[in-house]
C-alpha cells in the first residue's frame, strides 16, 4: 500500500491519489490534523514478535502501518491538540508528546520514502541546500545571512543596491513574503536586520526562469519567461503571466542536479534556476514539496503520470521481493 501523508486540501495529492486508483494501486491519505482529537495511534511491541503499528481515525478499518511499502512525506499537517486542553503549558506537553512519538514512528518504517522527513527537513534549509549546490559543481549567487546591520550594508555597498535582492527563510499563504529587489530608501530600514537573520544575495538577471522537477531519474524542466511579468525578481508573484514551456537542460546540469538530490538524500524536489543573458545556469534554491501542477497544466509534460509510476513501482518492488 502506498501512504500519501497529506490532507484533502492539496491538489497534489488529490491528483496522485487518481493516478494510482487508474493504475489499480492501493492507496490512503493520512492527514495528521486528526490527531489526536480524531485519531488515535497504537504502537505494539511484543517479546519475540514484530512491533504492531497501528493508526485508526474512527472512520475507516485500522491504517496497519506494516501494509505500507511506499511513503510520499506531501506536506504534513500540523497535529491538533483537544480543545478541552486549556492551560497553555499542557497544550505545548500535549503537542511535544505527539510529535516525540510519530518521530519516532517514521524511523522505524521499512519503506520506500518521498522524502525521508529528517532528509527533507535538511534538505529545506536553505543555508545547507547553497553549500551542497557549491559542492556538486552549481553555480550559486552571491550570499551573505546575517543580522548584522553593518555586515548588510557592506554587502550592498559592494553589488549596488540595484543589484540587491533579499528574501526571507520562510513564507507561508497567510504570511508571503516574495524575494525583493532592494530599493534605496530601503537602506534607511538597516537597523532592523539586528532582529532577525535575512538573506542577501547579489541579483542574478535572467533570460528565463527555470522549474526543475525532479522525480527519482525523471527530470522535467521548465522554462518561465518571468521578464514578460510584471515581477521579473519573483515569478510566482504573477504566474498567469509569464510563458511557461518546456526545457532541455545540458546534460552536465542534469548530471549536477542528480548530484545534488543524492547527496541531500531526496527522491523527489523542485528547483529553482535562472538562465543568465550570458548563457549562466544559476542554481537558486530547492524545495522538497514543491509544486509541479502549474508546470504540467501548461507545458503538457506528463508529470503526474511519471510520479504515479514512480510510486507505483516501489510499491510492486517491495511486494515482489517479499515474496
Amino acid at each position: 500500500m502506498i501512504l500519501i501523508i497529506s490532507s484533502e486540501r492539496d491538489s497534489h495529492s488529490m491528483a496522485v491519489l487518481d493516478g494510482l486508483a487508474r493504475v489499480g494501486a492501493k492507496a490512503k491519505l493520512l492527514d495528521l490534523s486528526s490527531f489526536p482529537e480524531r485519531m488515535q495511534l497504537s504502537l505494539t511491541y511484543h517479546v519475540g514478535n514484530p512491533p504492531d503499528h497501528r493508526i485508526r481515525n474512527g472512520v475507516n478499518a485500522d491504517l496497519v502501518l506494516a501494509d505500507c511499502g511506499v511513503v510520499w512525506w506531501r506536506r504534513p499537517q500540523s497535529f491538533q491538540i483537544h480543545p478541552e486542553i486549556t492551560n497553555a503549558a499542557y497544550r505545548d506537553f500535549a503537542l511535544s508528546e505527539a510529535q516525540e512519538a510519530f518521530a519516532g514512528l517514521w524511523l522505524t518504517l521499512d519503506v520506500f520514502w518521498v522524502n525521508q522527513p529528517i532528509r527533507d527537513q535538511a534538505a529545506a534549509r536553505k543555508v545547507y541546500q547553497l553549500r551542497v549546490a557549491q559542492d556538486v559543481g552549481l553555480e550559486t549567487p552571491v550570499t551573505l545571512v546575517t543580522n548584522s546591520p553593518e555586515d548588510a550594508r557592506a554587502f550592498v555597498r559592494a553589488h549596488g543596491p540595484d543589484r540587491t535582492i533579499y528574501k526571507a527563510f520562510s513564507a507561508t499563504a497567510q504570511h508571503w513574503r516574495e524575494t525583493r529587489l532592494l530599493k534605496p530608501e530601503e537602506l534607511e530600514l538597516f537597523d532592523n536586520v539586528k532582529f532577525a537573520p535575512l538573506i542577501f544575495q547579489e541579483y542574478v538577471p535572467a533570460r528565463v526562469d527555470l522549474r526543475i522537477t525532479m522525480m527519482g531519474e525523471d527530470v522535467f524542466a521548465a522554462a518561465i519567461h518571468s521578464q514578460e511579468t510584471s515581477y521579473a525578481v519573483d515569478f510566482r508573484m504573477d504566474m498567469d503571466a509569464g510563458r511557461v514551456e518546456a526545457f532541455e537542460l545540458p546534460s552536465s546540469v542534469v548530471e549536477r542536479l542528480h548530484a545534488l538530490m543524492d547527496r541531500l538524500g531526496l527522491v523527489y524536489g523542485a528547483i529553482d534556476m535562472r538562465l543568465t543573458p550570458d548563457g549562466r545556469y544559476v542554481f537558486l534554491e530547492i524545495n522538497p514539496a514543491g509544486q509541479w501542477l502549474f508546470v504540467e497544466h501548461r507545458t503538457g509534460q506528463p508529470m503526474t503520470e511519471a510520479f504515479v509510476r514512480l510510486l507505483a513501482a516501489h510499491d510492486e518492488g517491495r511486494l515482489s521481493s517479499q515474496n
